[in-house]
C-alpha cells in the first residue's frame, strides 16, 4: 500500500506521530559485550545493532568483509550480520550480500578517515555488527553503533561520526514544489520517498559519510542535506551524553573500589 503524505503538511505530523524535524527514540549502551575489546547495543526507533570491535590485532585476516589499508597503517575491516527475523520479509541474507558488502565499504571508508590508523602499523581492526531489527535508518545506526564500540575499545579518533537519515516527501516523479524535507525516516517512509544517508564528524558540518540510493530532483537536495546535517548534531549530543554517562558510571566504580 502507498504511503499517505497527503497529511503531512496538513496536520504537520506523520504517521508515527512526530513532526518533520524530530528524531525517532535513540537508546544507546557501551560495553555490553565484556570479552570485546570494545561494544555497543543501540537502538534508533525500531532498529536495533549490536557493534563489537576488535583490536588492534597484529596481523591480517585476508577475505572478511570490506576492509581498508594504507602501506604503514592499520586496516579497517567490517562485518555485518543481518539476522532473517529483523525484516518484515524474514529474507535471509548471506556473506555475499550486495547491500550488506556496500554497507561495509562504506563505514571500513569512513572509519579508516577517522581513525588514527597511523598509530598501528600492520594492526587489524575489525567491527562486527549484528542487526536484529530493521525499521529504517540502518546504515546510520551501523555508523553510530561503531563509533561508541571504537571509543569503548579506546582506539583513538579525531571526532566522533554521528549518522542520520533525511528525505523529501515528493517521489521523483510526482515533482512536487511544495515537498517538505524530513528527518529521521523509518522503514516506511523509505520504501515510498527518496532518501539520503548523511554522517558528519563532530560538531562541525564536515560530511564524511553520504550515500543516497534513490532518485531525487536536485533542487531538493540542498534541503535534504541540511536536515540531515542538522540531525547528525542532535545524534552528536546523544552519544556523547551516553559516553559520558558511561566515563561517571566507571569513575565511581573506581572510587568505591
Amino acid at each position: 500500500m502507498p504511503l499517505d503524505t497527503s497529511t503531512y503538511s496538513l496536520a504537520l505530523l506523520r504517521l508515527d506521530g512526530r513532526r518533520w524535524n524530530e528524531l525517532r527514540r535513540m537508546h544507546a549502551q557501551i560495553s555490553t559485550q565484556p570479552t570485546a575489546d570494545g561494544s555497543s547495543y543501540l537502538e534508533m526507533g525500531n532498529t536495533k545493532v549490536i557493534c563489537t570491535v576488535a583490536g588492534p590485532a597484529e596481523g591480517r585476516r585476508a577475505g572478511c568483509g570490506g576492509g581498508i589499508v594504507g602501506d604503514a597503517n592499520a586496516m579497517v575491516q567490517v562485518e555485518i550480520g543481518i539476522a532473517g527475523f529483523s525484516g518484515v520479509d524474514r529474507k535471509r541474507r548471506g556473506r555475499g550480500d550486495k547491500r550488506a558488502s556496500e554497507m561495509q565499504m562504506t563505514i571500513a571508508n569512513a572509519f579508516s578517515n577517522t581513525l588514527f590508523t597511523h598509530l598501528y602499523p600492520h594492526s587489524t581492526i575489525l567491527i562486527t555488527l549484528h542487526v536484529l531489527s530493521q525499521d529504517g535508518s540502518l546504515l546510520a545506526a551501523c555508523l553510530n553503533a561503531s563509533t561508541l564500540a571504537l571509543i569503548d575499545a579506546g582506539v583513538p579518533m579525531s571526532d566522533y561520526i554521528a549518522a542520520c537519515t533525511s528525505g523529501s516527501t515528493s517521489s521523483y516523479s510526482s515533482n512536487d514544489e511544495a515537498a517538505d524535507p524530513l528527518l529521521d525516516l523509518n522503514g516506511t517512509e523509505e520504501q515510498e520517498l527518496p532518501f539520503l544517508t548523511v554522517g558528519t564528524l563532530g560538531a562541525v558540518e564536515k560530511v564524511s559519510v553520504l550515500v543516497m540510493e534513490s532518485r531525487v530532483q536536485a533542487m531538493r537536495l540542498e534541503g535534504m542535506l541540511a536536515v540531515g546535517v542538522d540531525g547528525c548534531k542532535q545524534v552528536k549530543e546523544i552519544l556523547d551524553q551516553v559516553v559520558r554517562r558511561h566515563g561517571k558510571r566507571i569513575l565511581l566504580e573506581s572510587v568505591k573500589t
